[in-house]
């Protein structure tokens, strides 16, 4: 992104969808990474994805972290493109190693009619 732009994070990124380079969905904002907290100036380094990050939400969080499996994914806050309901990147899912857990269940929607 461009220079410095303020948001309510809270509203304005977490839960939102990613979106690539390409269109394609990759995920949410699971959480976020900070630093200069305790300076007062608090800034988003990185958008934080994947199971793991889910724990901190209380009993069903950790359930679905357990259950979904996985890593988390680090995506530097310079990989962001555009924040426009969807958190736009300005690299392929590939690249930045996300939407993964759907390559994984693709196989097992496809036999699905209609899908």
């Amino acid at each position: 992104m461009s220079g410095p732009q303020q948001i309510d994070v809270g509203l304005g990124l977490l839960d939102h969808q990613l979106v690539d380079s390409e269109g394609r969905r990759c995920g949410n904002v699971d959480d976020l990474e900070l630093e200069g907290i305790q300076e007062g100036e608090p800034r988003v380094t990185a958008i934080l994805v994947g199971p793991p990050v889910w724990r901190g939400r209380g009993r069903l969080g950790r359930l679905a972290a357990f259950v979904a499996r996985g890593k988390t994914v680090r995506v530097l806050w310079e990989e962001v493109d555009k924040i426009e309901g969807p958190v736009t990147l300005k690299k392929t899912a590939r690249e930045l190693r996300l939407g993964r857990g759907d390559d994984r269940a693709r196989k097992w929607v496809e036999w699905i009619p209609g899908s």
